[in-house]
């Protein structure tokens, strides 16, 4: 078996559905299994799996077992020489794994490897690849100065050694991730990923950021700003801190105490300006069949439907709510026209094959819409 890839799922079922459909096309020529781990989720997500994805290995846990826990009890399940750790509310291209398996073959020492990652409004994501949080980083990083925190020294679209990657997509060899452990179960959610790309540099692997094969990740699903998202990412800071660069008790407590000050102080991001849903009079249809009826019903009455191609859409496209069909197109496709207009104030959806529904997210940071009819 070459590659295992496991995804952990958390009331997201219908962008876990999404995300199995683009990783069965990505894996259709590779030898190949999808692992999916539930934690509790208590909504459609068991039926959704063992309906439409019979041949997914499905783990129904019966208490949400967090991030670091539930990632290690699934991989003591994998087969692959190859695991790649994913969000649900991921979008992969068809040569996804082709290209990156191709490229970590290639590499000495290689660790892992971690993708250009994008949002749903086609946006580069920052977070793709990062470096080591030293308490001067972490500090300038916890106080709003990303400028070391993020790597820089790398091109979002560039090739390159990249020392930490994000656990939304992750490539690890499962012979790395068995040497170290897999994840530092300390870690309930946030800060896991750094612990283990740490981890990995300090037994002389290598790990690789892939500019070039970008992936969406909604983002927002898993990851509401909120003061409980503050808690428990600077809890994880304080983790990793402490565990890899302490400086004794004293330093420690104070340490916690700042980090817990903020926790309890910041308040939800500001969202940059977006256009609303609500500002928008147009609708694309990008497919080769017709607007189903049921979602034109959804739509605002003086909303005007229309269907597109997909070589006659432009950055000169009036802004709208424009829908890809995955009936007809390919995430590749999808991810190559979102790039092509992220700047633009057009909003994307996507509906997956054969389902009565669409979604997606204009933001990073707040979470995504699902319309179903």
């Amino acid at each position: 078996m070459l590659l295992s890839v496991i995804i952990l799922s958390y009331k997201v079922p219908y962008y876990l559905q999404l995300c199995l459909e683009s990783v069965q096309r990505a894996t259709q020529d590779i030898e190949a299994e999808i692992i999916v781990a539930d934690n509790n989720s208590s909504d459609e997500t068991a039926y959704l799996v063992t309906t439409y994805f019979p041949q997914v290995h499905f783990i129904e846990n019966s208490e949400n077992l967090g991030f670091a826990r539930a990632y290690n009890q699934a991989a003591q399940q994998a087969k692959g020489k190859y695991f790649c750790i994913l969000n649900p509310d991921t979008v992969l291209p068809e040569a996804c794994f082709k290209t990156l398996l191709a490229f970590a073959e290639k590499q000495q020492n290689f660790g892992a490897l971690g993708p250009r990652l994008i949002d749903g409004a086609g946006v580069y994501l920052p977070e793709s690849k990062r470096n080591i949080p030293t308490p001067k980083v972490a500090l300038k990083k916890m106080t709003g100065d990303t400028s070391s925190y993020y790597a820089n020294q790398l091109a979002q679209d560039e090739v390159g050694l990249a020392p930490v990657l994000v656990g939304a997509f992750m490539l690890i060899t499962q012979s790395a991730y068995h040497e170290l452990g897999g994840f530092d179960e300390a870690f309930f959610m946030y800060g896991e990923d750094i612990d283990l790309s740490y981890r990995l540099l300090q037994l002389g692997y290598a790990n690789f950021y892939c500019g070039n094969l970008p992936v969406i990740h909604f983002k927002g699903e898993s990851t509401i700003k909120d003061r409980r998202y503050f808690r428990r990412f600077y809890k994880a800071m304080h983790i990793f801190q402490r565990k890899h660069f302490s400086q004794g008790f004293v330093s420690d407590k104070l340490l916690a105490l700042v980090l817990n000050f903020l926790a309890f102080s910041k308040n939800q991001e500001t969202l940059d300006k977006i256009t609303s849903e609500e500002s928008l009079e147009r609708a694309y249809w990008c497919s080769d069949s017709e607007i189903p009826k049921g979602l034109v019903t959804k739509l605002k009455p003086q909303m005007k439907c229309e269907s597109i191609r997909l070589d006659q859409i432009t950055t000169k496209l009036p802004p709208g709510i424009l829908t890809f069909d995955m009936n007809a197109l390919s995430f590749t496709e999808v991810i190559s026209t979102m790039q092509l207009l992220k700047n633009s104030k057009n909003r994307f959806r996507i509906r997956p094959s054969n389902c009565n529904f669409i979604l997606g997210s204009d933001a990073s940071t707040h979470r995504g819409a699902l319309l179903k009819w």
